[in-house]
């Protein structure tokens, strides 16, 4: 069936949905309620209109600046560097970090043509500069492209008046944030180890 084989296809493009999961997504859609299929229709049409990206951080906001670095009752000292906004949502959820964030929109991955010129590098620089931060936390994926992202940050920070850690072991090698499970990012974030 055409309509069927169509909405399949497009459930498959999203990340970690195989055909098999896209095929019973599709199933479960069909047998729910109009209602349930009309919320999750308008949420997956308006999502790309409603979120932003905070002009302060670069994580996700639904409107100026994100939840983060709008509530002054977080660590303004503490400066937590990652790849992606989810990677924001990821570490808050943790519990164990309070302080404030900077996305850099991607790692440094030269066979993909992404350079230090393609990552808010320059806006990073420019706040740690002007702010009063003691210590800068570098939490890049443990990968080939997080290591070499990572080594770029601390030459760029090298002459700033900072402690610049990076996330301790414990995050499996290759893996993402978005998938650490809590109580191992909470012991990454607790033996984070000097990066100097």
């Amino acid at each position: 069936m055409e309509a069927i084989d169509s909405l399949v296809k497009l459930l498959s493009r999203l990340p970690g949905i195989g055909g098999k999961s896209a095929s019973r997504i599709a199933y479960h859609l069909i047998a729910s309620d109009e209602g349930y299929n009309s919320r999750l229709a308008e949420s997956i049409a308006s999502i790309k209109s409603r979120i932003h990206f905070c002009p302060v951080c670069g994580a996700y906001s639904e409107g100026g600046e994100c939840e983060y670095c709008s509530n002054p009752n977080r660590e303004r000292n503490l400066l937590c560097i990652v790849e992606q906004p989810q990677d924001v949502i990821t570490i808050a959820s943790s519990g164990i970090y309070n302080g404030l964030f900077h996305v850099l929109g991607g790692a440094i991955n030269p066979m993909d043509g992404v350079g230090p010129d393609q990552l808010s590098f320059a806006s990073l620089k420019k706040r740690v500069a002007g702010g009063s931060f003691t210590e800068i936390i570098i939490a890049t994926n443990p990968t080939e492209e997080g290591d070499t992202t990572a080594l770029y940050i601390r030459q760029l920070l090298k002459d700033c008046d900072v402690s610049i850690t990076r996330l301790a072991a414990g995050l499996p090698i290759g893996g993402d944030l978005e998938y650490a499970d809590r109580l191992t990012l909470a012991r990454s974030i607790r033996g984070r180890i000097s990066f100097r």
